[in-house]
């Protein structure tokens, strides 16, 4: 028998863990999430939380952030399983379509909000335990150049429905750059399109630099470049500013017209806390984009982007068949917990109830948990009160909890059902099987702050 914990437990960094009323927060942005997704047809997929090894240190650069597993009692001469947890949501959808291609229908539409683990050094906005949510349309052989506007749309969407602090999609096009590139005389466009990926860390003056002296760019390319990366706009004009700079390339004119339908599709989810904008800054420095690339910001984050994604040829192949696909990670994490962290979300409460039914009695104990199953029946989240206390102590006991309603049942002072309001103090008779809530108070919601909490 283990001794009982003493003391106070220290947390684990790069573990968050949420109280319950910033858990409300992060269902309902999930809640959300998942509404607008399946809206547009796209359907759930949970993978294993393991992946073999050779799979997740395909790429190279992350060997040093997978978490191995290994059997506690596992023999000294042992190594390890020969699997890991994976560290995003894009490698196990690459074996997942491998390996259900037969059961699957193309193009198929999925989503996929499920947590990973990166063992990277812990900061804000940075975890080694996260929720992430990608959205993927893989086709097979093949994949319409519609599917990167329908992504753009339902990311859209699904971000301008969230209430929280504006919040910022930035696209671009690879065909387009890469074309713009190769129209200045560039002939390597990758280590452009590296270097200008560095433009929010290095200013234009290191990223021309970097131009000259490592892409052995001359001073006149190099500007024309960086003139290319300073256009932005949230309609499909900007693509006059970008033939106004002169440069001619087939494949520039390809990623143009593609990037300008994008930007048209998703326009129509422009508000005052949303915006859809081409900005020929990002690029998105991983080779494999080969159409649309995605970055998406909120300025209460700084420059650190809070989800991200593109078109890539070739998410896997079994070596007849590819897999095209185009799709975006957001991190529901990254995005909210240093929000919470700093007083700028909260909900409007802390549990899910939305009505408190009293005790009059200790008696009236069964006939209280009868009216709380007819609410429930219909949709109310209800509990009854933990003791027959006075009235005004069960009233703030709903008030601590953030629940907006108290119900009275028959009582011998009166024969009928009441319910009040606490917020705004009104009463009135009510039926527990016909009554309703104003929708809103239904469930808890989501409440922003544009300053934080002290």
């Amino acid at each position: 028998m283990s001794s009982p914990r003493t003391g106070r437990p220290t947390p684990l960094s790069g573990f968050p863990e949420l109280l319950p009323r910033q858990r409300m927060v992060e269902q309902a942005v999930v809640d959300s999430l998942r509404a607008t997704f399946e809206l547009h047809g796209f359907c759930s997929v949970e993978t294993r939380s393991v992946e073999p090894l050779d799979q997740l240190l395909r790429k190279g650069e992350t060997s040093n952030e997978v978490y191995v597993l290994r059997r506690l009692q596992a023999d000294t001469d042992d190594a390890d399983a020969g699997v890991g947890l994976h560290f995003d949501l894009t490698v196990p959808l690459a074996r997942y379509v491998l390996e259900h291609a037969g059961k699957l229908d193309f193009p198929f539409r999925r989503y996929q909000i499920q947590r990973c683990w990166r063992g990277e050094r812990p900061q804000e906005g940075r975890y080694r335990e996260f929720t992430q949510a990608d959205i993927d349309i893989i086709g097979r052989d093949q994949l319409a150049d519609d599917a990167d506007v329908e992504v753009t749309e339902v990311m859209a969407q699904a971000l301008s429905r969230l209430p929280l602090p504006p919040l910022t999609l930035h696209l671009n096009n690879r065909k387009l750059i890469e074309g713009y590139y190769l129209g200045v005389g560039v002939d390597d466009p990758t280590l452009v399109i590296r270097a200008v990926d560095k433009l929010d860390k290095l200013g234009s003056a290191g990223v021309r630099a970097l131009l000259v002296d490592d892409a052995h760019l001359s001073t006149e390319q190099a500007d024309r470049c960086l003139a290319l990366a300073n256009i932005d706009g949230t309609d499909p004009k900007f693509a006059e500013q970008v033939r106004a700079l002169g440069v001619h390339h087939s494949l520039l004119d390809e990623g143009l017209d593609a990037l300008a339908q994008a930007l048209d599709g998703a326009g129509h989810a422009n508000s005052d806390s949303f915006r859809v904008v081409a900005d020929l800054r990002i690029a998105r420095g991983l080779d494999y984009y080969t159409g649309t690339v995605f970055e998406g910001r909120t300025e209460a984050h700084g420059a650190m982007s809070i989800c991200a994604g593109g078109r890539y040829d070739a998410l896997a192949s079994d070596g007849t068949t590819t897999y095209p696909g185009v799709g975006i990670s957001l991190g529901i994490t990254r995005l909210l917990t240093p929000l919470l962290a700093r007083g700028l979300l909260d909900a409007d409460r802390g549990v899910p109830s939305c009505v408190l039914v009293v005790l009059p009695d200790d008696d009236s104990r069964a006939a209280s948990r009868e009216v709380a199953r007819r609410l429930r029946a219909r949709g109310i989240a209800t509990e009854v009160a933990p003791s027959a206390a006075k009235f005004g102590r069960q009233i703030r006991h709903a008030d601590r909890r953030g629940i907006p309603y108290v119900w009275f049942p028959p009582t011998g002072a009166t024969q009928t059902h009441q319910v009040k309001d606490i917020r705004s103090g009104d009463q009135v008779d009510a039926d527990p099987d016909g009554w309703l809530p104003p929708a809103i108070d239904l469930r808890p919601r989501i409440v922003a702050s544009e300053e934080p909490t002290r």
